[in-house]
């Protein structure tokens, strides 16, 4: 696959046209249906790093092909945070706990109301 087809392929992926695409990095749909169709060679850097932040993949893979597509930072910070917490709660007692569980689950329904 060519950069141009690895572009499209998770552009789709996400949900996202050409416009959308256009429009969130700042550049006109021409440029992307350019890298699309292998019109262009090299992308500029910062455009490639635009793309890549806002499809959420690795640069690595849409430059050269190589990995995963998909950028788990996000998920491996989850993970990490999610760990931390484990080591902090596992020393607590049983009511303790559940008193954790419970202020993130008022936490959860302020977010979802918009409160915080």
């Amino acid at each position: 696959m060519s950069i141009g087809e690895r572009l499209k392929a998770a552009r789709k992926k996400r949900g996202i046209s050409q416009d959308e695409l256009a429009k969130s990095i700042g550049v006109s749909r021409g440029v992307i249906t350019n890298i699309e169709y292998d019109k262009v060679n090299t992308p500029q850097l910062i455009i490639l790093e635009a793309m890549v932040q806002k499809l959420k993949i690795r640069k690595e893979w849409l430059i050269e092909g190589q990995g995963d597509m998909d950028n788990n930072s996000d998920v491996l910070q989850s993970a990490k945070t999610l760990a931390e917490l484990y080591e902090v709660a596992k020393d607590l007692s049983e009511d303790e706990q559940l008193y954790l569980l419970d202020v993130i689950e008022a936490m959860k329904k302020r977010l979802r109301k918009g409160h915080i």
